[in-house]
């Protein structure tokens, strides 16, 4: 995209995953906000690296730029939760990732979520009267969360970014540097 090479310049993005993430839902996103000027870091429970995969097989190894302990929201503008079934379903029983994601909240800061990802909105509490979208078999566990599930491309809602699946992931991209764009906006104003 021409012309988004400095529109998150300053900008702190964090991406928290672990083993069993979806890669494109990672790298992709990582890539279209590093082309915007954002720094991203990858976060997870563990230093070294994680187990990418693409759907049920095994992808490239992640390096992990820091480590859940030494995270905090202040650090960050911004939290990106790609999918991948384990990935999710992994971080949510980890209490200290359920509270990262619940601070982004808190914050007001923007949170972007693709595939299995929202499943970390739940459990972190976060959404009561949130309208969203995941992967279809999330649909009962985020309406019972207290969400309205709509299968749509991508969803944005107040501070909130979501869609289904990798084929979104170039509507996702373009809607997180939106999102993140106009926060630094109404902040600088």
């Amino acid at each position: 995209m021409a012309g988004n090479d400095t529109k998150l310049s300053g900008k702190k993005i964090a991406i928290l995953a672990t083993n069993g993430v979806e890669q494109v839902e990672l790298t992709s996103p990582q890539r279209a906000l590093k082309a915007a000027g954002a720094t991203v870091t990858i976060v997870s429970i563990k230093s070294g690296q994680i187990q990418g995969m693409n759907h049920d097989q095994k992808g490239d190894k992640i390096d992990v730029d820091l480590t859940l302990d030494n995270a905090k929201e202040s650090q960050f503008d911004a939290l990106v939760l790609p999918g991948g079934v384990a990935n999710p379903d992994s971080l949510r029983v980890n209490k200290t990732a359920v509270e990262f994601v619940r601070s982004f909240f808190n914050a007001g800061k923007p949170v972007a979520a693709i595939c299995h990802g929202p499943w970390m909105l739940a459990e972190a509490g976060v959404l009561r009267g949130k309208k969203l979208t995941s992967w279809p078999s999330l649909r009962t566990d985020l309406v019972n969360a207290g969400a309205t599930w709509v299968d749509e491309q991508v969803v944005h809602d107040g501070n909130l970014i979501t869609s289904r699946k990798p084929d979104d992931l170039e509507a996702f991209n373009r809607e997180i540097i939106v999102l993140i764009s106009e926060t630094q906006q109404k902040k600088a104003a």
